[in-house]
């Protein structure tokens, strides 16, 4: 197998052997169009800028693979593993996304414009109902710095969205309780300072709202309240 790269021709009995010699960073701006990578294991790979135009990478292995700016249009990612890669400003024009597992990837910017079956693949990522009030939760401080434990109310009118794991952001929630990490409810008066933002707090019985939501989904820290749909996720955090 041969690689064109802005350093150089690689060589190698396959693109996993060419990664092995010449490191995972070596396909940085790589020509790879029309490659046949099915199955390939680019576990953590930097692909960043490449050109995998018309590539084959069903089934590929992109783990945690750097695809930042990568133009991947037309290619075939059938029943690739695209957890936790970061595909922020890729071109996925025309791609097949059929099967595709998204989970965590960060598609921030990411053209999918006639992207083929992804809309399937996306639903998988997404953790929100469309309707109805959900229950959050989130961590925020004592102005000593002591963690405590939110409970919201999103109303179901509320903007809201997840990007492809499971944090989440809405534009307005109600403040149902606050906690200390057992469970515990604190006294009513309590205040609970954001850790981003130190003035924007949540007392119990408030409505807290965010004016510049941002409706990109694939820009989880974009402006909003940021919360879990479990408790123990938000303990964690």
């Amino acid at each position: 197998m041969k690689i064109t790269t802005p350093h150089g021709t690689l060589k190698g009995d396959n693109i996993e052997a060419i990664l092995k010699e010449h490191g995972y960073d070596c396909l940085h701006d790589a020509d790879l169009r029309y490659a046949d990578l099915r199955g390939a294991n680019l576990h953590g790979a930097c692909l960043h800028d490449a050109d995998l135009r018309y590539a084959d990478l069903r089934g590929a292995n992109l783990h945690g693979a750097c695809l930042g700016h990568a133009d991947l249009s037309d290619a075939n990612l059938s029943d690739a593993d695209l957890s936790y890669a970061n595909l922020s400003d890729a071109d996925l024009r025309g791609a097949d996304l059929s099967g595709a597992d998204l989970r965590y990837a960060d598609l921030s910017h990411a053209d999918l414009s006639d992207a083929n079956h992804v809309q399937l693949s996306i639903a998988k990522t997404s953790i929100l109902p469309d309707e109805g009030d959900i229950i959050g939760w989130k961590k925020a401080i004592t102005l000593d710095g002591a963690p405590i434990i939110v409970k919201l109310l999103i109303p179901a009118d509320a903007q809201r969205s997840n990007a492809t794991g499971r944090k989440c952001r809405a534009s307005t929630a109600r403040v149902l309780d606050l906690q200390d990490k057992q469970g515990n409810s604190l006294p009513p008066d309590t205040t609970a300072y954001s850790s981003y933002d130190p003035d924007f707090t949540y007392q119990k019985g408030e409505t807290v709202h965010v004016e510049d939501f941002d409706t990109n989904r694939w820009d989880e820290c974009a402006p909003g309240i940021h919360f879990f749909i479990t408790r123990i996720e938000a303990v964690e955090y």
